[in-house]
C-alpha cells in the first residue's frame, strides 16, 4: 500500500469530549507519580532518618516544581505514544495517534507531540477546530478512532491487492 494515499477525514477524528477525558484520565497516573514521590520520600526519611529527599521534594522553588513536573509529562507521553501510540486515556476511549497519512508516527513527531504540551494552554488547545490540538497540528498527527481507523485502512489495502492481481512484477 502507498501510505500517502491514505487520507484521514473528519469523522475518523477523535471527538472534543473523547480529548477532554483523555485530558483527565492522564492527569491521574501523572497526580498519583507525585504524590507516591511525596510519601516516598517521607517515609524513607521516617525509615532512615536521613531527611534530604524529604526536605529538598517539600522545599523546591516553583521553577524547580515546574522543571520536574514538565520533564515528567513530556516523559509520560512520549514513552506512552511512542510505544503503544495510546495513554491510558487514549487505551480508554479506543482512540490512537497516527501520522497525518496514516502512517505509524516517527520517534520525532512523538518527540514533538510531547515537548509541544509544554506550551502554555495547549492542554485546552483540542476545544479549536474539530478537536485538534497545538501538540497534534506542531507533530503532523492526529488522534483518531482505532477501530474506525484500522477499519478504513485495512478496507483500502484489500482494494489496492484486488488492483494487483494478475500483475507481474
Amino acid at each position: 500500500m502507498q501510505e500517502n494515499t491514505f487520507e484521514i477525514t473528519d469523522d475518523l477524528l477523535a471527538s472534543k469530549s473523547q480529548r477532554f477525558l483523555h485530558y483527565i484520565i492522564d492527569a491521574i497516573p501523572q497526580y498519583l507519580f507525585f504524590y507516591a514521590l511525596t510519601y516516598g520520600f517521607y517515609y524513607l526519611g521516617e525509615l532512615t532518618g536521613i531527611y534530604i529527599f524529604n526536605d529538598y521534594w517539600n522545599g523546591m522553588s516553583e521553577i524547580e516544581d515546574l522543571i520536574i513536573t514538565y520533564l515528567f509529562i513530556v516523559l509520560y507521553y512520549f514513552v506512552m505514544e511512542k510505544y503503544t501510540f495510546k495513554t491510558f486515556g487514549k487505551f480508554f476511549t479506543k482512540t490512537i495517534v497516527v501520522s497525518i497519512d496514516g502512517s505509524e508516527p516517527t520517534t520525532k513527531q512523538i518527540l514533538q507531540r510531547s515537548l509541544s504540551r509544554c506550551i502554555p494552554f495547549d492542554a485546552l488547545s483540542f476545544l479549536g477546530t474539530i478537536g485538534k490540538g497545538w501538540h497534534d497540528s506542531l507533530s503532523n498527527t492526529y488522534v483518531v478512532k482505532e477501530d474506525e481507523f484500522y477499519a478504513r485502512k485495512n478496507a483500502l489495502i484489500a482494494l489496492e491487492k484486488i488492483g494487483q492481481i494478475g500483475r507481474e512484477y
